[in-house]
């Protein structure tokens, strides 16, 4: 078995930042750093309040927002699971625990039998009426007192542009070369 190599190839060193200054104004400012640490530190917070103020943690959350805006608040399994950033068996466990709260049922799909539909019931839909206070308080809390100073308008606008709406797309894992 060979080892892998330590050089950098052509790509490796394709990907780099178009200037000197453009680097150092990242390093500068730190913006790289601290937008990772927020994918982290966000959702934990979020998660704590929700589980603390509503019983729900969330992932939980999510999936009952998802399928409350969805037509006959119902979805595929799969669909629920991209949008929900869980694996299927993450998702198949979350729903597992919702479907026991009677939260959300869990049905064939009508049109091939094949899948599994996720439904939310009207108990399921009172549960994320109640949760829905902690979670906006908790947003507003931990997240948008730290922007109000920005505008709000152009902060959305550039994050619907590197989050858009289609960015749920699975990614599909490739074969190391």
């Amino acid at each position: 078995m060979s080892r892998p190599s330590l050089r950098r190839t052509r790509e490796d060193r394709a990907v780099q930042p178009q200037t000197a200054d453009a680097l150092a104004a990242a390093l500068r400012s730190g913006s790289r750093r601290a937008l990772a640490r927020a994918v982290i530190v966000v959702p934990r917070v979020l998660d704590a309040d929700l589980i603390e103020g509503a019983g729900l943690n969330l992932a939980e959350y999510v999936a009952l927002v998802e399928l409350s805006q969805a037509p006959g608040r119902a979805m595929r399994m799969n669909e629920l699971a991209t949008l929900t950033d869980l694996s299927r068996s993450g998702l198949s466990r979350l729903i597992e625990r919702l479907v026991r709260q009677g939260l959300v049922s869990r049905e064939p799909f009508a049109d091939d039998g094949r899948g599994r539909v996720a439904q939310l019931t009207e108990a399921g839909l009172r549960r994320l009426e109640q949760a829905y206070p902690y979670a906006l308080a908790s947003v507003r809390r931990n997240v948008m007192k730290f922007l109000a100073c920005l505008d709000l308008p152009a902060f959305a606008q550039a994050v619907g542009s590197f989050a858009p709406d289609d960015a749920y797309a699975p990614v599909r894992r490739t074969a190391r070369s």
